[in-house]
């Protein structure tokens, strides 16, 4: 028996007494996958990306493991929630414009001391001033360098298009412009190089592009190395007391704590290991977060139909954002129709040994939006699910 189907023997054992569409963690896979992301940080400290996760009781269990320290949250109303239910260390990554949020964090003492806002704009600052109504709390800032890698004098940019704060004088800039606004404290600077982190360089079957992405990669580790080392000592000459540095994600965490200028790693995706976290030479994980869809029908030889499935991942649209057939092994969309919206056909050798009622598992392409769709998750330990603990969305937040 492969591991594979040893894998797939056990989750139909755990979950034999519970009905299709389901999820489940992999304890024992997301517990490995922490410790490496703990070893690749290298000592330093690891801020768990929340939108990666999902679940509270999760983010809980990784924030009790050495290694980790703080959540990176996604959306204002997120992080109040967190911070409410005794989360003490929270970085928005994303700037906001929740005018609403922004009047509670600045009029509540707990929330101001736990919650440090994204910015890159001084408009951001001023949006923030005119949510206050009366609040009066000191707003704990973070500043987000672009990490792009421009060629050919920036006809070329490589990377998202996040911040417009790309050289050491421009966040210098911000930087000044956050220390002389009263109730406003600057606390750190955050750059996520996403064309390193968050891109494979091993894409099966494709070694030309694959070699292509790790020259660009290398490239791109060196001069942002270089310009974060240069923003810090910018920053530092106007804000001494930087509380933290920020940079990384999962595909980059090793490469990122290199960096003397870096003090903390970010990463989530790396808990749970989703399909596009495949094609990687530096790590490898373990598959810890895994959704079922029933057999409902069999239309023919080497076909069966499952109920739904078909949850694509944000991002470019294309075949890389698709769920992909894990368990049982040789299972594949029918090109015709690929994952549908009530019912998605398989097709495959396998399928002639699946029965109605019968769980097809099934991984995500990205992590945590896995949990938009799942009001729970079932935690297996062994051949046993041990917990069912809600997502966000069991709880009835859908922040995005």
């Amino acid at each position: 028996m492969t591991a594979r189907a040893a894998d797939r023997a056990r989750y139909d054992r755990a979950t034999a007494h519970l009905d299709a569409p389901l999820a489940i963690v992999d304890l024992e896979a997301f517990d490995a996958n922490a410790d490496d992301l703990v070893r690749r940080a290298g000592g330093k400290p690891i801020r768990v990306a929340s939108k990666s996760v999902r679940c509270r009781a999760l983010l809980e269990r990784v924030l009790e493991r050495d290694g980790f320290a703080g959540i990176m949250s996604f959306t204002l109303a997120e992080s109040i929630w967190l911070a409410r239910s005794g989360f003490d260390d929270i970085l928005l990554a994303y700037p906001s414009a929740d005018t609403r949020g922004f009047a509670e964090l600045t009029s509540d003492p707990k929330l101001a001391a736990a919650v440090t806002v994204m910015i890159d704009d001084p408009a951001q600052l001023r949006l923030i001033d005119e949510a206050r109504r009366d609040g009066t709390e000191v707003v704990r800032v973070c500043l987000e360098l672009d990490t792009s890698l421009k060629l050919l004098g920036g006809r070329v940019r490589v990377g998202a298009l996040r911040s417009p704060l790309h050289s050491p004088a421009q966040v210098a800039d911000l930087a000044r412009a956050v220390v002389r606004r009263p109730g406003f404290k600057l606390v750190g600077i955050m750059a996520y190089e996403g064309h390193v982190a968050g891109v494979g360089d091993a894409v099966a079957g494709r070694p030309l592009r694959s070699r292509a992405v790790r020259l660009m990669q290398a490239t791109a580790r060196k001069e942002l190395a270089r310009r974060r080392a240069e923003v810090v000592r910018s920053v530092r000459a106007v804000e001494p007391d930087l509380e933290y540095v920020n940079g990384g994600g999962t595909g980059s965490v090793q490469h990122t704590a290199a960096e003397d200028a870096v003090t903390e790693i970010a990463a989530g995706s790396g808990l749970y290991v989703p399909r596009l976290f495949d094609n990687y030479t530096s790590f490898s994980g373990r598959p810890a977060a895994l959704f079922a869809q029933p057999v409902v029908r069999r239309p023919g030889v080497g076909v069966v139909t499952v109920l739904g499935g078909g949850y694509p991942a944000s991002g470019a649209p294309g075949p890389d954002r698709l769920p992909v057939p894990h368990l049982p092994e040789g299972l594949r969309y029918d090109p015709q129709e690929g994952p549908g919206e009530v019912q998605t056909p398989l097709l495959g050798a396998p399928a002639d040994d699946l029965l109605i009622g019968d769980k097809v598992w099934f991984r995500h392409a990205k992590a945590g939006e896995l949990c938009e769709r799942f009001d729970a998750l079932h935690l297996v330990e062994g051949d046993t699910v041990t917990a069912t603990v809600p997502t966000y969305r069991g709880e009835g937040h859908t922040f995005l």
